[in-house]
């Protein structure tokens, strides 16, 4: 917040310099580089400016691109009160699933999918589809055999169609998909 601080009173400091002049402005440009540090070291901030193409695998961030997911999952009012960015949890949750996955990553991510379907629903929740799709073994159905057979209806609900979807790998986890599948009309969609 102090970086931020710093680089927006430097902005309004030089903003009368004219924009070409004003990013040339050395204390403009340091209080910029400062503020930029500052974002590679917080989170979601942090998480927004990998490499392109990088393998998500290999990349140093991996741990905290986990971490932020695992705070929205167990943590929700703390995640949207410090961190809230619904975008990179998309984004996240869709290159996690499309990466190579070792051992220790899966197991990570079958825990995500785990919470997730044992609490009420969040915005971009239905994501962890494609995390569960990516991640199916025989651990992570039976997690969503028990938490389908639980006394939360949220679980019931979500693992169930997690479930589902598991067992039809070409059925889309589209709004339309959902809606049919909570009205009891999934058979219509087979």
């Amino acid at each position: 917040m102090d970086a931020l601080g710093r680089f927006n009173e430097m902005w309004r400091l030089t903003w009368p310099l004219g924009a070409d002049e004003q990013y040339w402005e050395p204390a403009f440009l340091k209080a910029r580089r400062r503020y930029q540090q500052a974002q590679r070291r917080s989170l979601p901030d942090g998480l927004w400016d990998r490499p392109a193409n990088e393998d998500l695998a290999t990349w140093p961030g991996l741990p905290y691109a986990l971490l932020f997911l695992e705070w929205e999952a167990r943590f929700p009012q703390d995640w949207t009160q410090y961190a809230k960015a619904w975008g990179t949890k998309q984004s996240l949750i869709r290159e996690v699933a499309r990466a190579r996955q070792e051992e220790a990553i899966k197991a990570k991510l079958t825990d995500l999918v785990e919470i997730v379907v044992c609490r009420a629903y969040r915005c971009k929740d239905r994501e962890y589809v494609r995390v569960a799709r990516a991640v199916d073994s025989a651990d992570l159905r039976g997690r969503l055999d028990r938490a389908a057979d639980s006394d939360s209806p949220w679980a019931r609900c979500h693992a169930g169609y997690v479930l589902w979807l598991l067992d039809r790998p070409d059925l889309p986890n589209t709004r339309h998909v959902w809606q049919t599948w909570v009205a009891g009309k999934a058979a219509a969609l087979m």
